[in-house]
């Protein structure tokens, strides 16, 4: 017996969902930035975004969710410049080369600050902010594990790879104050990439303790 024919549209890739995700976030930051998360809606997201908001809940367990995306994209800029880190360069230099804020160019840089921004006044999304960082820490262990020699899992790596989140979370909640409308002024990024380098230098060659 021939198979029936599927009827509907066909489901989604996962590119495309993540796609779909991306686009909703942007909508749903430049909302919040013109009227307030409070003065936001599901429905005005929705709306903005071109989908139903059955759709914007399947995507997003709240609208504090939706930036999760765009402020994924900082958190993925530090987790793949250390993915390339070279065995024969200290960690800070290499950041000090290769390390920028946000991936993929001045798209969506000036509202992924924003949203950095605004998590110092809304406690929901800082929550949002706070457990995404959380979430990326065992990607830094595993790199970090490889370099200390020690399994991923082990304290002295975990506390390692904390660390490193923290001090990245410190510098770049100072990075958002320094920034303008137009994005960041270069000499404000190299200042920014020398915050974390030298922080992360310090937190991997800790000073002697004097005698």
């Amino acid at each position: 017996m021939a198979e029936r024919p599927r009827r509907g549209r066909p489901p989604a890739s996962e590119q495309q969902r993540q796609q779909q995700r991306l686009d909703i976030s942007r909508h749903a930051v430049a909302l919040f930035r013109q009227h307030g998360v409070s003065g936001t809606s599901g429905e005005q997201i929705a709306r903005a975004a071109g989908i139903s908001e059955r759709t914007l809940w399947r995507c997003f367990r709240s609208k504090e969710a939706c930036v999760e995306p765009l402020l994924s994209k900082s958190i993925d800029a530090f987790r793949a410049v250390l993915r390339t880190w070279p065995p024969e360069v200290e960690l800070a230099e290499h950041l000090r080369a290769a390390y920028t804020p946000v991936l993929d160019g001045a798209e969506d840089i000036e509202a992924v600050l924003a949203v950095i921004r605004m998590t110092h006044d809304e406690p929901a999304l800082r929550a949002t902010y706070l457990v995404l960082r959380e979430r990326a820490e065992p990607a830094f262990a595993e790199v970090l594990a490889a370099r200390m020699g020690l399994p991923a899992d082990s304290l002295e790596v975990r506390m390692q790879a904390a660390a490193t989140s923290a001090a990245l979370r410190e510098a770049t909640d100072d990075l958002v104050t320094s920034t303008t409308a137009d994005g960041i002024p270069p000499a404000v990024l190299q200042e920014h990439r020398e915050h974390v380098a030298d922080a992360l230098r310090r937190l991997t060659h800790p000073p002697a303790p004097s005698i």
